[in-house]
């Protein structure tokens, strides 16, 4: 009955966390591509073929359903898998759909043509990558008309959260933002599109200042999986352990996880 999850990184942890909270009876594997992080900096294709070896590994784990808790796998290589990859007896399924639900206030089954939502003005934090692919854009495009939408590439953000260097992702935090509002001075909300990006929720919420809604996913994420498995209990798959997954180096990713994390994790090796 084990779920799988995926990240590039380190990042996804901050899903499996939620996940884990929301779903303590659910054995997940979390399998991150250490040794090719991070993806925002890669291309489509290269993208898409990481993703899928990553995906195939956790089907032989037992994971008939796989979260993509990697907004740049989830936005430059799902809807490529969807269409002509992914067998119909297995889901792959992103991190945009939960922000999208909560922006829009909709469900993600809500077929009904694209209306006006209250938030007009969003800005969008994320990597280079997912950026470029204007995933998050043509996701919400389908379910709401006269959002303006200001991406902001967050180039160096996810090294510095993954090697642990607080003042410089905070640094970093305040140059994008700043950057940002120089485009759009005055956003209604702000989606940070990276799941590494929930660690420094608080200092985009400073440098943004009180009166921009900041939406990140791990919580949003875990809902929705929650009411996923509810509605498709068949998607549970045959594994029955949780385990760490990574093609990095385990004892240094391990390391590295259980600061982030702050408490331990142990990793093996792919």
């Amino acid at each position: 009955m084990a779920v799988g999850v995926f990240d590039s990184g380190l990042g996804g942890l901050t899903v499996l966390d939620a996940v884990t909270k929301r779903l303590p009876e659910v054995p997940f594997v979390y399998f991150g591509d250490n040794a090719h992080a991070p993806y925002g900096v890669r291309d489509a294709d290269d993208v898409y073929n990481l993703t899928t070896a990553a995906v195939e590994r956790l089907w032989d784990a037992g994971c008939d359903l796989v979260i993509l808790a990697c907004n740049t796998a989830s936005a430059a290589a799902l809807r490529r898998m969807q269409e002509s990859w992914i067998p119909k007896d297995k889901r792959v399924l992103g991190v945009f759909v939960p922000l999208i639900e909560a922006l829009t206030e909709r469900q993600w089954g809500d077929n009904s043509p694209p209306r006006e939502v209250a938030v007009k003005h969003v800005a969008l934090f994320a990597t280079p990558a997912t950026v470029a692919s204007r995933a998050f854009q043509r996701e919400l495009a389908f379910r709401a008309v006269g959002v303006d939408v200001e991406a902001q590439p967050c180039g160096g953000l996810v090294d510095a959260i993954e090697d642990g260097d607080e003042i410089l992702a905070e640094a970093l935090v305040r140059s994008h933002v700043e950057a940002l509002l120089r485009r759009m001075p005055k956003p209604e909300a702000a989606i940070l599109g990276c799941t590494h990006y929930p660690l420094m929720q608080d200092a985009f919420q400073k440098a943004l200042g009180p009166d921009v809604a900041v939406y990140s996913q791990a919580n949003l994420v875990a809902s929705s999986l929650d009411d996923y498995l509810k509605r498709h209990p068949d998607m549970m798959g045959a594994g029955t352990e949780s385990c760490f997954l990574t093609t990095g180096d385990p004892e240094h990713v391990s390391s590295k996880a259980t600061q982030f994390l702050r408490r331990p994790i142990s990793f093996r090796a792919a």
